[in-house]
């Protein structure tokens, strides 16, 4: 999850706030004219995730990342309701509306992922594209028990929530990160990504408590869109695990891996990243 500056990035516009339905105001970056691309971030992650994306694809879409409600700056918002997956795919389908953005090449990380793929069933008409990349979430295999976090997994996350709610925020991240990563990539990372965590640290314990729902066959059928499954190739296996069966569960998918690189691809490896995107988006730029 590590980040290099790219020249690309310095000269991004000023953010925008999005007035919706709900009262929520949510934080958004544009840049760029054309198809509107529209990017989720997931865990400890905000609309800065996606400037290494939005820095250079926005030469060819409108790009567009948004924060989701409880996230940097929102959290300093007073109107942000109750914290959970169904309320951001809510959110940002409200958000598209508002903008009268869609249908959107609709692109999310992780967590985000998630968020984008019950999208993606729940308000086909939104949706042009979808990318998934390291999609987070368990698995429900026909025939057998929904997959779970390892004991060990599900331990080590109650530690890191203990640890951010006694203010011990670095240790917390610390431990979470590396293990959705790969060990050490959290001292690895520079100040941009440690800050934007922090500023993210409190939402961690509130998604221990919302877990995600399974993906499974009959899920994935609703998907109608054309689909890209990104995963790095050092990813943990349970994203790549994910990609795998996904792959063979949506209809019109096609499967990249980004060579070398861990579950933060997108910013670790942007431009192998940018390039897979845009080669995917290359005949749906209108």
């Amino acid at each position: 999850m590590n980040a290099r500056t790219d020249p690309s990035i310095l000269a991004l516009p000023a953010p925008g706030l999005a007035e919706l339905p709900s009262g929520v105001r949510m934080p958004y970056l544009s840049c760029g004219v054309g198809a509107p691309l529209l990017f989720i971030h997931g865990s400890l992650c905000d609309y800065r995730y996606w400037n290494s994306q939005i820095g250079v694809l926005s030469q060819h879409f409108r790009c567009i990342s948004v924060s989701l409600s409880h996230y940097w700056p929102a959290a300093a918002d007073g109107l942000q309701g109750e914290f959970g997956w169904e309320t951001h795919v809510a959110e940002v389908a409200a958000f598209i509306a508002a903008m009268d953005a869609g249908p959107v090449h609709l692109v999310g990380h992780s967590r985000g992922a998630c968020v984008a793929f019950q999208l993606a069933r729940a308000y086909p008409e939104l949706v042009k594209t979808l990318t998934l990349a390291d999609p987070g979430g368990p698995l429900r295999i026909d025939g057998s028990p929904e997959a779970a976090l390892p004991p060990a997994t599900l331990r080590l996350r109650d530690e890191a929530a203990a640890l951010i709610e006694r203010g011990e925020i670095d240790a917390g991240l610390e431990m979470f990160v590396d293990s959705v990563s790969m060990p050490g990539i959290w001292r690895k990372s520079p100040a941009a990504f440690r800050t934007m965590a922090a500023d993210n640290a409190a939402t961690l314990p509130k998604q221990f408590r919302d877990p995600l729902p399974a993906y499974d066959r009959a899920s994935a059928a609703g998907v109608s869109c054309r689909t890209l499954l990104v995963g790095g190739e050092k990813s943990p296996r349970m994203y790549r695990d994910n990609i795998e069966k996904l792959a063979g569960w949506i209809g019109q998918v096609d499967k990249r891996t980004i060579a070398g690189a861990s579950h933060g691809m997108n910013v670790t490896h942007a431009a192998a990243f940018n390039r897979v995107l845009q080669a995917f988006l290359g005949g749906q730029a209108g």
